[in-house]
């Protein structure tokens, strides 16, 4: 299976992290739904990219 790129948008602040929300493209479903980040890594941001590569072993 191919690489997917899923991108993400800033939905909620918690104490320590931040919730990230799938913006699905049109027709298609959400491959992950909702991710969380800490905040010493997502910092400001206000989306992000995520790429999933499904390994086959």
């Amino acid at each position: 299976m191919p690489e997917v790129n899923v991108k993400l948008v800033f939905e909620k602040e918690n104490k320590n992290s931040i919730r990230f929300k799938e913006v699905p493209e049109p027709g298609k479903a959400e491959v992950l739904g909702s991710i969380y980040l800490q905040k010493w890594l997502a910092g400001s941001a206000k989306s992000i990219e995520v790429s999933v590569k499904v390994v086959n072993e």
